[in-house]
């Protein structure tokens, strides 16, 4: 029979492990930065069953088409953000392209359209990531993190290693 501190002690044991249980199921998120140090949006990403949504809320870019991607670091050293890494991959040699039939670069996404204004707001899902591993799609949380990053240019899909982004504008450690 269970007295009334056996069930406290079991109470607060099981919150002991919300935050972890939190975390594992639900929602990640980060503070995009630019190379100039300046917060420049954010982002979030939810799990879902198949994949991941993502929402990006972005400020104070150059209007037009950019690149972005899941990298394999959760580290964005500015100015050029090279510590995030290569993108996420699940497979190496890893082939870039949404459109390359050949692909395994899980961190591939659609480009991001930047208004006049410098600011952008999008949803998109991607199959290709979860936030925990699950379903042995390569997971965003791991050990070293990972970021998403902005590029300057469009990526067009197909060429190799980046789709021809460009420079890495903005990132944000997605934890």
């Amino acid at each position: 029979m269970f007295t009334p501190r056996l069930r406290l002690l079991g109470l607060l044991a099981g919150l002991a492990t919300l935050p972890a249980m939190a975390h594992a199921a639900g929602t990640a998120s980060g503070t995009l930065i630019g190379n100039d140090g300046a917060d420049h949006g954010t982002v979030q990403v939810t799990d879902a069953p198949h994949g991941v949504l993502l929402r990006i809320t972005a400020k104070g870019l150059i209007p037009g088409w950019h690149g972005i991607h899941f990298h394999e670091k959760g580290d964005c050293g500015p100015p050029k953000f090279t510590s995030a890494g290569a993108h996420v991959h699940a497979a190496t040699p890893v082939v870039h392209g949404l459109l390359n039939a050949n692909a395994n670069d899980a961190g591939d996404l659609p480009n991001l359209f930047v208004s006049q204004d410098g600011t952008a707001t999008v949803e998109m899902y991607s199959t290709l990531v979860s936030l925990n591993g699950a379903d042995g799609r390569p997971a965003l949380l791991d050990k070293d993190g990972s970021a998403l990053v902005i590029h300057a240019n469009p990526d067009d899909y197909r060429t190799q290693p980046i789709g021809g982004a460009g420079d890495r504008v903005a990132c944000g450690v997605i934890h």
